[in-house]
C-alpha cells in the first residue's frame, strides 16, 4: 500500500474511531487496515493511536497528523482531477431527510449517476442530528432551523409553508379564521429530536412572528407519520407546501389561515468544516443546488 492510500487509510480509523467500521468503509480486510496504520506509525516513528477494546483515538500526534492528511488527500484529489478527464469517484455517503430525499433528490439521481458513473452513493434517511465525522458521513441535508455547530451550513433552498387540516377536523371544530383566536382548536405535535420539545404553531402577521401554542393529545418526531395524523383528522399541521400537494389536489386535506401563513424555512446542505472537499461532495452540492432549482 502506497503512501496516500495509507493516508486515507488512517483518516478513516481516526473518523470512525474503528478499524473494523474503516475496513468496512473501504471494503478492504480488517488486517490490511490494521498494517496500513501499523506501518505508517513505524515510518513516523511516533503512535498516533490510541486503542482499546472499545474504541480507537487519535494521540496528540495523531490529530495534528491527521489535519495534514486530510490536506494533503484533498491536493491530491484536485491535482489527479485537473489532468487527464479524471472524473469525480468514490463512495459518497448521504444523510437525508426522507421527504426531501423522495421529492427533490431522487427523482433527478439516475442522470447524476450515468454523468458520475463511478461515483457510489450510500444513503441513511433520518430526522436525528448526525456528527457526520464520527459516524464517516460526507453531508448532511436538512429541513428547518439549524442548531449551532461546527459544521459548515450551505443554504440551498426555502421553502414555504402552509397550515392545513382533514376535512372531517374542520367539520367537527370549524373552520380557523383568526391565528390568535383558536381556543377549540388542537394541533399534532411535532416533537424536535434534539430538545424533545413540541414546535408551536407559528404565523407571520402584519410581518411579525407570532407562536401560538396549542393542545395537542397526539404527537410524533417523523413528518410521515405528521401527515398521515392530519389526514385522520387528529389536528391542526403546518408543513411544506410540496409535502401536503397532493392531499390538497385530492381533497384529504384543506388549507386554512391563508392569510397568515407559518413562515418559510429553509434546506440547508452540511458538510465538516475541518475537511477539504472531495471532488465527489462538490460535484454532489452542484446537483442539490439544481435539484432544489438554485443551480
Amino acid at each position: 500500500m502506497d503512501r496516500f492510500e495509507a493516508m486515507r487509510v488512517f483518516t478513516r480509523v481516526v473518523e470512525r474511531r474503528s478499524f473494523s467500521l474503516a475496513a468496512d468503509d473501504l471494503g478492504l480486510p480488517r488486517s490490511t487496515v490494521t498494517d496500513a496504520v501499523k506501518g505508517l506509525e513505524a515510518r513516523l516513528g511516533v503512535r498516533l493511536l490510541e486503542r482499546t477494546t472499545r474504541t480507537v483515538r487519535p494521540t496528540l500526534d495523531g490529530e495534528a497528523h491527521y489535519r495534514r492528511c486530510l490536506s494533503l488527500i484533498a491536493d491530491l484529489e484536485d491535482a489527479e482531477g485537473a489532468f487527464g478527464g479524471a472524473r469525480p469517484k468514490g463512495m459518497l455517503r448521504l444523510e437525508v431527510q426522507g421527504t426531501l430525499a423522495r421529492h427533490f433528490l431522487l427523482p433527478n439521481l439516475p442522470g447524476f449517476l450515468d454523468q458520475y458513473p463511478e461515483i457510489e452513493i450510500t444513503m441513511s434517511e433520518s430526522d436525528r442530528w448526525v456528527d457526520l465525522i464520527r459516524e464517516g458521513v460526507d453531508c448532511v441535508l436538512r429541513f428547518g432551523h439549524l442548531p449551532d455547530s461546527d459544521m459548515i451550513a450551505r443554504q440551498v433552498v426555502m421553502l414555504d409553508r402552509l397550515t392545513c387540516a382533514a376535512p372531517g377536523y374542520v367539520a367537527r371544530r370549524g373552520t380557523p379564521t383568526d391565528p390568535l383566536a383558536l381556543d377549540g382548536h388542537r394541533m399534532i405535535g411535532i416533537r424536535s429530536l434534539t430538545t424533545g420539545r413540541l414546535r408551536p404553531m407559528e404565523f407571520v402577521i402584519d410581518g411579525a412572528l407570532k407562536e401560538v401554542p396549542l393542545p395537542a393529545p397526539m404527537s410524533v418526531t417523523g413528518p410521515e407519520s405528521y401527515l398521515a395524523s392530519a389526514r385522520l383528522g387528529l389536528g391542526l399541521v403546518q408543513v411544506p407546501r410540496f409535502h401536503a400537494e397532493t392531499d390538497l389536489a385530492e381533497g384529504r386535506l384543506i388549507a386554512v389561515l391563508t392569510q397568515c401563513p407559518p413562515p418559510s424555512v429553509p434546506v440547508s446542505l452540511l458538510y465538516p468544516r475541518n475537511r477539504q472537499l472531495s471532488p465527489r461532495v462538490r460535484v454532489f452540492i452542484d446537483y442539490v443546488m439544481r435539484a432544489f432549482g438554485r443551480g
